[in-house]
């Protein structure tokens, strides 16, 4: 009994970090959730007389549920997980501040893990492990059963392709930013020429079809609309009394707008993480976290 109480106690205090290692190993919170309670029934089975590093012994634990779960998903050729998105949690709305592009970089950073599902298990283990949670290698190759030095191999060449992601998200990120940017400018200034370039000639928004249906919408108004980060995303929010009211969604195609699409269902918005980039006409620094 004291023994099962020791796992119990040790469990729940490691909890929120198991639980971390498993979303970000697995992408999706379900999946999440399923592993911690998978190797909560392991280690509730367990010998523990010779645990001497709790944190480190769970943390393996889960890894090796994660491993087995990466490649069963492998063995039936499910669809990727797609980007981590951020953990689960209630819409969030932030002001902007002198920090925004360092938000903008960290939200790259985030999309970037898409490139998680195009590596190996051992490979995604060896590199999320090391890089995000700075387990050792010595601890590591057991649960891949790889030697440690082998471990290191896998999440250098995970480590490479990651990198390599982030050069080529980051550029392409950047240039969007732009585009919404002058999107916005243009369409506040009812510059109808500026509009006409930065639209694809086939764009759609709604109802209107071709750049000039697009630009005729557009032209002259988001007067209120700012530059934001939607899902990590740049996009661009209208807010009415401090809440986010309508989120229009950019295609870009070719360097050019090809569609617009808006989101005003209160439901879809307020499950959207929302950080803007810059500040509204009056000065406002916009809304604070809701």
């Amino acid at each position: 009994m004291i023994e099962k109480n020791w796992v119990s106690e040790r469990f729940a205090e490691h909890q929120s970090r198991l639980h971390s290692v498993a979303f970000r190993m697995l992408g999706s919170s379900a999946e999440a959730e399923d592993a911690v309670q998978e190797a909560w029934l392991r280690v509730s089975r367990a010998d523990t007389g010779q645990v001497e590093n709790p944190a480190g012994w769970l943390t393996t634990v889960v890894a090796r549920v994660c491993l087995n779960m990466l490649e069963a998903r492998k063995a039936r050729r499910e669809d990727p997980a797609g980007a981590l998105p951020p953990e689960p949690a209630t819409a969030t709305v932030r002001p902007a501040d002198p920090e925004d592009e360092a938000l903008l970089a960290d939200s790259v950073g985030v999309a970037l893990m898409v490139v998680l599902d195009t590596l190996t298990p051992a490979e995604r283990l060896a590199f999320v492990l090391h890089d995000v949670f700075a387990v050792s290698f010595d601890e590591i190759g057991p649960v891949i059963d790889r030697s440690p030095a082998a471990a290191r191999q896998l999440a250098s060449r995970a480590r490479r392709r990651v990198q390599g992601a982030a050069a080529a998200s980051d550029a392409a990120q950047s240039r969007r930013r732009e585009i919404v940017d002058a999107f916005l400018a243009a369409s506040r200034n009812g510059d109808f020429a500026a509009l006409l370039e930065l639209l694809h000639p086939d764009a759609v928004s709604g109802d209107a079809t071709g750049a000039h249906a697009v630009a005729a919408v557009f032209s002259g108004r988001a007067q209120a609309a700012r530059l934001a980060l939607v899902d990590g995303v740049p996009a661009a929010v209208w807010s009415h009394r401090g809440l986010p009211k309508a989120v229009f969604d950019f295609t870009i195609t070719d360097g050019r707008i090809s569609g617009i699409a808006i989101v005003t269902d209160p439901d879809r918005i307020s499950d959207l993480d929302i950080v803007f980039l810059s500040r509204s006409s009056d000065g406002d620094a916009g809304p604070e976290r809701t």
